[in-house]
């Protein structure tokens, strides 16, 4: 969606300098600072994949729900329309 506002383009609004120094420091932060073990964020990683997988499946089944309901309706609307004739 970022693509489609090129005027509210984050990347570009900074210097190369600004965005090599801030990914340095993120770097410097994360390997040096850092409470949570790479071993917990991986297990964290895949808890939310897995968690995404399931939420993606119910996307998918209330999408197909709808398009059912859809479908039930516009029959039920032709069905309405051939009894008022």
């Amino acid at each position: 969606s970022t693509a489609n506002a090129p005027e509210d383009d984050a990347p570009n609004r900074y210097s190369r300098t600004d965005r090599t120094t801030y990914s340095r420091y993120s770097r410097d932060a994360n390997s040096s600072g850092s409470s949570v073990p790479s071993n917990a964020l991986e297990k964290r990683i895949e808890e939310l994949e897995r968690e995404l997988a399931k939420e993606r499946q119910e996307n998918a089944r209330l999408i197909k729900m709808t398009q059912d309901k859809e479908e039930l309706i516009g029959k039920l609307k032709e069905e309405i329309d051939l009894l008022n004739r």
